[in-house]
């Protein structure tokens, strides 16, 4: 199977469970609180991650000390992504909170492209790439109506 395909579906299949991770875990802050909840969902987290480590890791954990300092920050931007989704799909609904993030992500993603930071091939900014940012922004906007 050629690896731009299997890439696509595994990338659909992450936009698929974080569609779900969102609303699942606002079901267990609606009797927690979203805290309560973030650590749940991070809990499990971990406990797939140790299993899929013991599996499949490289040995390499014992050289996190060579990963840059702001790497180490995924983390925390894991616990502002699903703290900030858990707090927001209650008071805006599962399509918009979703929506808001995914925008989110693309924005910065094209950043990233554009300038080639944090290790990115630098795929420039181009009139293509404005016009789907620019449909985003009108997606976006008539999901939020």
């Amino acid at each position: 199977m050629p690896i731009l395909f299997v890439s696509l579906i595994i990338s659909l299949a992450a936009g698929i469970a974080a569609g779900l991770q969102g609303p699942l875990t606002t079901v267990v802050s609606q009797r927690l609180g979203t805290w309560e909840a973030v650590l749940i969902a991070h809990i499990g987290g971990i406990t797939a991650a140790v299993i899929m480590l013991i599996f499949f890791g490289k040995g390499t954990l014992g050289e996190w000390r060579s990963v840059p300092w702001y790497a180490l920050l995924c983390g925390v931007l894991g616990l502002v992504v699903l703290g900030g989704i858990t707090f927001s799909i209650p008071r805006i609904g599962a399509a918009s909170g979703m929506t808001l993030l995914i925008l989110g992500q693309l924005l910065i993603a094209v950043l990233l492209d554009h300038f080639g930071l944090l290790g990115m091939d630098v795929r420039a900014l181009n009139p293509g790439r404005v016009a789907g940012l620019l449909t985003l922004v009108l997606g976006t906007w008539l999901i939020l109506r």
